[in-house]
Formats: structure tokens, C-alpha cells, sequence
């Protein structure tokens, strides 16, 4: 099982959805970074659940920083954070360990890990350990922000209902960083919260798009080929639970229009170098070249439902039914806003100090 995200600045996860702990260890960050508790603090509330839309399970996320902070400052040593599981209910699961639920790692886990892995909650594949990645992803975020490097998700899709796109970047990225619900606009917003309610109600669930700008990012990071900005973007964002597609840029809307349409026309604004559009996403041969990193996640429905299924039964051999009982999502997405950002400044800064060493980030 492997576990770990980066090269320089590197995350592994640890802990299981209804296990004591869960925690990550970040490695290859640099001294003297400030550790500001109430930022971290404000990434994991935006992570937690909230109102009627989100899981009955709610946790403290009363976390410790265990290693790698002194004084208030990293160390340059692996840093390690813990965040106990107080809310769990781990027995409502033994009744369906041999039926695995529909869209869940629950199958593909007994496939690789033969009956030994831990099926409470989805054990490690649970969306609960994401908690340890914000909350190192909030240290990392933090530094960035102190380099002029701010990042901002909103839900750009819901059940049909859009919200507008990036406009104003950098108001719109300080409204994002202030708002419970993730959207720019405040009606559609609402109207999203509507429709996960009344998926709630009849038990069933929905997915959704995010829409993440990156403003202030250097040119000249990533690399041709294999570590593109792209690429290792996409890698980290995949590994996030439920996350099924991942485009930048224009993306796919590029398949009906012609170069002449969709380029983007280089210009000079004093001594910076521009581009009037930004269809490719801020990124040019996997480089970034100055302009805005914007990219979409498609974020799929919560696979627990309260809905009968069809499933098999390991044990017996056999077709079956299930019955999801517990504490479950309507959705997820306006959640994992705040793990996207995290993966996104991870994985970010990693190729900035690649770039520019190791103490970059925290000079």
C-alpha cells in the first residue's frame, strides 16, 4: 500500500475511518515556516460537515501536531499531525463486510488485501482521512499565501444548477476563502443547498463540478512530459475520494473549436507577458507561463444511498440485495472544496521548491 504524495515535499497518510487515529506525515518542509492553529483550524471546519446536507458524523478534529513544530515554527524535521476518531460506529458495518456497497472501495479492497483490510466505513479508502491531509495541506496554504500564491474552489455545477465562473480572480478567491457553502454566487448557491436537501429526503445522493483558480503562481514550473503541472495536478486530485474527472482549461469544450478561435494571443501589459484568454488553463508544454491555473474536478454522487441495490454476497457466492443503514452524505462536494485546495498547494509548492529549493518556502 503505498501512501505517499510528492518528491521534495512529500505527505503519506495514515488511520482508517473508524480506527483510533488518523494522521499525516509532512516530510521535506522547510524551517522557520509559522504555524498559524486558527488557519488550520478554518481549513478543517470547511471540511467538516455542516447543516442538514452533510453526515449526521461530525468529529472535533481536535488534532496535535506532534513533530516537527517548535516554538511555533517548523523544524525542518518530518511533521507529523494526529486527529483521534471519538464519533464512530464501527458495528453498524459488520452486518454487510461480505456484500460489498455499490460504487465503494469495499470490493476492490478484498480483491487486493484478501479479507485483512480493515471494512469499517471504508477503513483507510474512507474520505475521513482526508481531514489529515487538510489539515497539513493548511500549513503548506499558508506559506503559499505568504508568496503572493492564493488558491479558491467553488462548486461551478450542481443537479443542472451553475454557478457563474472565476471573473474578478481575486475577489473571488477572497470571497470563496470566507464562505461555508462554496459558491460565488449567493442564489445558486442556495438553490444547490435545495437540491442536496431534497436528495436527502428520498434517500439518494449527488455529485457535482469544482472549479479551482490559482492565482500568483510563478512561470517557468513543471516540466515537459512526464511532470507537467498537469500531470501531477491530476495524480494528486484523482487520489482524492470521488473525484472521476479532472480538465484544464478550456478541457474538453476544446473539441469543437479551431486553433484560430481557441489560441491564446500573447501581449505585453508594462513589463509582464500575458495572454488576452486563458483556454489553456494558465499552462503551456506542462509550464506554467504566468496566467491563472484554472481546472475542474468531476465529483461523483456519494455512492451510500438509502435505496435498495444490487450486490453479491462473498461469503455465500451469490446475488444479493443491500440496505445502507448509518450516518452517510447527500453529497460530498461542497466538502471536498477544501481537500482539493489542500492537494492543490501540496502538490503545488512541491514543484516550487523543486524549482527553487527547499527553503524557498519559507524564506
Amino acid at each position: 500500500m503505498k501512501n505517499t504524495l510528492g518528491k521534495s515535499l512529500t505527505v503519506t497518510l495514515f488511520g482508517e475511518s473508524h480506527g483510533e487515529y488518523i494522521g499525516a506525515v509532512l516530510d521535506g518542509i522547510a524551517p522557520g515556516i509559522e504555524i498559524d492553529l486558527e488557519y488550520i483550524d478554518k481549513m478543517l471546519t470547511l471540511r467538516r460537515p455542516g447543516e442538514a446536507i452533510s453526515t449526521p458524523r461530525v468529529e472535533p478534529d481536535e488534532y496535535k501536531i506532534v513533530s516537527g513544530v517548535f516554538c511555533g515554527r517548523t523544524t525542518g524535521a518530518p511533521l507529523t499531525v494526529l486527529i483521534p476518531n471519538v464519533n464512530t460506529s464501527g458495528k453498524s458495518y459488520e452486518d454487510i463486510k461480505d456484500t460489498p456497497r455499490p460504487a465503494h472501495a469495499d470490493y476492490a479492497a478484498e480483491c487486493k488485501y484478501h479479507g485483512f483490510q480493515d471494512y469499517r466505513g471504508g477503513g483507510h479508502f474512507s474520505g475521513r482521512v482526508t481531514a489529515a491531509l487538510v489539515a497539513v495541506g493548511a500549513i503548506v496554504r499558508a506559506a503559499l499565501i505568504k508568496k503572493g500564491i492564493k488558491i479558491g474552489t467553488h462548486i461551478s455545477e450542481l443537479g443542472g444548477i451553475c454557478d457563474r465562473s472565476f471573473d474578478k480572480l481575486e475577489s473571488d478567491v477572497a470571497l470563496l476563502a470566507a464562505k461555508p457553502f462554496p459558491t460565488i454566487s449567493g442564489p445558486e448557491g442556495n438553490a444547490m443547498k435545495k437540491a442536496i436537501s431534497e436528495c436527502r429526503e428520498c434517500g439518494d445522493s449527488i455529485g457535482g463540478v469544482l472549479e479551482t483558480a490559482v492565482i500568483g503562481l510563478p512561470q517557468g514550473i513543471g516540466e515537459p512530459w512526464f511532470d507537467t503541472v498537469e500531470g501531477c495536478l491530476a495524480h494528486a486530485l484523482f487520489s482524492i475520494p470521488a473525484v472521476k474527472g479532472v480538465e484544464f482549461g478550456l478541457g474538453f469544450g476544446y473539441k469543437n473549436g479551431r486553433g484560430s478561435e481557441l489560441n491564446d494571443a500573447f501581449y505585453y501589459d508594462g513589463d509582464a507577458v500575458k495572454t488576452k484568454t486563458n483556454n489553456n488553463g494558465g499552462i503551456n508544454g506542462g509550464i506554467t507561463n504566468g496566467m491563472p491555473i484554472i481546472f475542474r474536478c468531476a465529483v461523483k454522487p456519494t455512492p451510500s444511498i438509502f435505496k435498495t441495490q444490487g450486490t453479491v454476497n462473498l461469503k455465500e457466492a451469490c446475488n444479493t440485495t443491500i440496505n445502507i443503514k448509518g450516518r452517510h452524505d447527500p453529497a460530498i462536494i461542497h466538502r471536498a472544496r477544501a481537500v482539493v485546495d489542500a492537494v492543490a498547494a501540496i502538490t503545488l509548492a512541491d514543484l516550487l521548491v523543486l524549482r527553487f529549493g527547499t527553503d524557498w518556502l519559507g524564506e
